[in-house]
């Protein structure tokens, strides 16, 4: 097991290096925040459109198709079975009333073929409410989640950094550390492999060792699963140190005067035009979406 390469969420592709690595990390972080603040207060039409909308720009961004398959397939899976659980639940207008028929009541032609009950089923039923919060709930896991995933896929861990770096730089003028908080989220970013590597290799030494956990029992198996996160936490806590010590050999003294660009941050025509089209995305959204 590689926990490296078998996550299913979050990991940087690499190549092929597609159009959406070329957008500059800023207009991709406001195309974003667009994504998590569009679905607040849209109808369901404009949820299932910025659905199809994140499809069509993975497909055509030509990400390879065992990526998708990789880091999406569950998210998928769960958004159809949010959405599945959400239909048949109770639309919470369970209330109790008095007929306003009379109990004989007269086989007459309604004037609409309007249906409050879609599909009843006994015990399962599927109302127009239940059905609507279920598109609604359904849609804006699968948009919150994945919207977040396709920029970190399509982003290295630097660039991000550089990028909230640079939206940031006028709090410079409150006397806020900007630098040394993008330094900060730097380190962070890439001390995550290093946790996970020793998550893997901790996991590795237990399975060779073909431990009989039900002769253990609970008590057991907890005081060594106990011994394993002290074990994790320790090894962490020397990595680092590792990194510390290395800064400190090189001289780094302070992010201002060792500061290492990564990426050159420049808008490029493309960057204007993915800028452009947030103008027009936002007039359709209050034109189509609704406000409720």
């Amino acid at each position: 097991m590689d926990l490296l390469r078998s996550l299913p969420i979050g990991l940087y592709l690499e190549q092929p290096v597609t159009w959406l690595h070329k957008i500059d990390p800023r207009v991709k972080l406001a195309w974003l925040m667009t994504f998590l603040a569009a679905p607040l207060l849209a109808n369901p039409y404009w949820r299932l459109g910025l659905v199809a909308l994140l499809v069509l720009l993975t497909i055509s961004a030509a990400i390879p198709l065992r990526v998708w398959k990789q880091q999406m397939g569950w998210l998928l899976t769960l958004s159809v079975l949010v959405f599945l659980i959400t239909a048949i639940a109770p639309d919470g207008l369970a209330i109790t009333h008095q007929p306003r028929l009379p109990a004989t009541e007269l086989d007459l032609p309604q004037p609409t073929d309007y249906q409050y009950v879609l599909v009843d089923l006994g015990q399962f039923t599927i109302t127009r409410r239940s059905l609507d919060v279920a598109v609604r709930v359904a849609t804006l896991v699968f948009t919150l989640i994945y919207s977040t995933n396709l920029y970190l896929l399509t982003t290295a861990p630097e660039e991000i950094t550089a990028g909230l770096e640079d939206l940031m730089s006028p709090l410079r003028r409150f006397k806020l550390p900007i630098t040394e908080i993008a330094l900060t989220l730097t380190l962070s970013l890439r001390f995550i492999p290093l946790v996970l590597e020793e998550i893997q290799n901790l996991i590795r030494s237990i399975s060779t060792r073909a431990i009989n956990w039900k002769e253990l029992g609970i008590r057991r198996s907890l005081q060594v699963w106990l011994i394993v996160a002290e074990k994790l936490l320790e090894n962490l806590l020397m990595r680092a140190e590792q990194i510390a010590v290395a800064m400190d050999i090189r001289g780094f003294t302070s992010p201002n005067e060792h500061k290492v660009q990564w990426h050159q941050l420049r808008l490029r025509w493309r960057d204007w035009l993915a800028l452009g089209t947030l103008i027009p995305f936002w007039l359709a959204r209050f034109a189509i979406g609704g406000m409720f």
